[in-house]
């Protein structure tokens, strides 16, 4: 669950709250628990690949399948241009070519799944093991590179409530791998037991070293200096009198991103194509290369799309437009689990929860993020009406 996220949500957050970030970090953690437990239930009735794009059309109906669908492409289509953006950022220091390095990365990474090459099981554990060494690494670092007295301008409410529910929309983006447990049902022993337990585990651990990485780039760089930052955890480090140490960092958040971008490149992939076979999106996207059997059409789609954000939008856009197209998709997933009758595993009044939740960190995420959300969501909606219409009267 601790994923290349951390290494790029603590920049948007400092500027949303300050040290308010860390009540945003524990409530973001909060709304994670609810939208797996939800994912997790449905997961149960329905073991099929398409998550709540399926359970939305199963439970409630074909819009509402549509509106989760669509919110998980838009959503993870921003998180892979965060993606693309981080790795760039702690690729190179700064300067001009970052952004085109970043689309450049975007395409080789589509070109190399378009082959057939995905994230396989042995990769993500060497990401996973390389992002907690450097984080380790960096937690140890920056709690040795404290400057004195830093803490004594951190207030947990200088930004009030608006703030810190914004750091948590945006610190959301950070927790990613709880739908991956949620849906593991058939692979493990007592599901209904373990995967709640596996869930709260997996949550806890990533909340603490959530914590110690915030501590400790709080206390190297100051709210007000890790609010400007590009690449945090590099500038807290180096704060230290530990440039030499900075590669480590750099090469870590750069590796982790990749991973992160090559696994995104192939769940919108699946995801557009399940759309488009169903009506849902247009229906080239549902094209499958006849040699490498992977949806190209929507490959090649979405690496134009995500050169274009990297190109034009900036690091904190994207963060807060992923988060509103997925705690949209989730708030779809905790409606679903409670309209669900047969195979309840959670309570109701957590899935009410986790659907206040979401729609309470959407119109708190930065205005812009909402704007171009509501819009991006409107041409869909807009989309598949006149392509409902067009199928009808053929």
């Amino acid at each position: 669950m601790v994923g290349a996220g951390v290494f790029a949500v603590w920049a948007p957050a400092a500027a949303a709250a300050g040290g308010g970030l860390f009540i945003g970090l524990a409530l973001a953690a909060l709304v994670a628990y609810c939208n797996a437990t939800s994912s997790a239930q449905l997961a149960a009735a329905y073991p099929t690949s398409g998550g709540t794009y399926v359970y939305g059309r199963e439970v409630l109906g074909d819009w509402w399948g549509f509106l989760a669908g669509w919110g998980f492409v838009i959503g993870k289509t921003a998180s892979a241009a965060a993606m693309a953006l981080t790795f760039a950022a702690y690729l190179v220091p700064s300067g001009w070519w970052q952004r085109p390095l970043a689309a450049l990365a975007m395409l080789v990474l589509v070109a190399v799944n378009y082959h057939g090459v995905t994230r396989t099981a042995a990769l993500t554990r060497l990401i996973v093991s390389v992002v907690l060494v450097v984080l380790v690494w960096a937690v140890v670092t920056t709690w040795l590179a404290w400057t004195p007295g830093v803490w004594d301008g951190v207030v947990l409410f200088e930004a009030g409530p608006y703030g810190v529910l914004q750091s948590a929309g945006l610190l959301f983006f950070a927790f990613a791998g709880y739908a991956r447990i949620a849906t593991m049902g058939e692979e493990v022993v007592d599901p209904r037991r373990t995967i709640p337990r596996a869930i709260l585990v997996a949550l806890a651990l990533a909340v603490v070293v959530y914590v110690l990485v915030g501590v400790g780039v709080i206390g190297a760089l100051g709210t007000g200096a890790l609010a400007s930052s590009t690449a945090p955890l590099v500038d807290a480090v180096g704060a230290g009198d530990g440039s030499w140490q900075t590669w480590l960092v750099r090469v870590g958040g750069a590796v982790a991103s990749l991973g992160a971008l090559l696994a995104l490149v192939a769940g919108i992939g699946r995801t557009s194509l399940a759309m488009a076979r169903n009506g849902d999106l247009p229906r080239p996207l549902a094209s499958v290369h006849p040699r490498y059997q992977v949806p190209h059409v929507a490959e090649i789609t979405l690496a134009v799309v995500v050169s274009v954000l990297v190109l034009l939008a900036d690091l904190r856009g994207v963060i807060g437009f992923s988060s509103f197209g997925v705690l949209l998709y989730y708030f779809v997933a905790n409606l679903a689990a409670f309209r669900q009758d047969d195979g309840r595993t959670f309570p109701r009044w957590l899935q009410a929860l986790g659907m206040a939740l979401c729609l309470l960190l959407v119109v708190t995420l930065p205005c812009q993020s909402v704007a171009v959300g509501v819009a991006v969501y409107a041409v869909g909606v807009v989309g598949r009406l006149v392509a409902r219409r067009s199928a009808a009267r053929s």
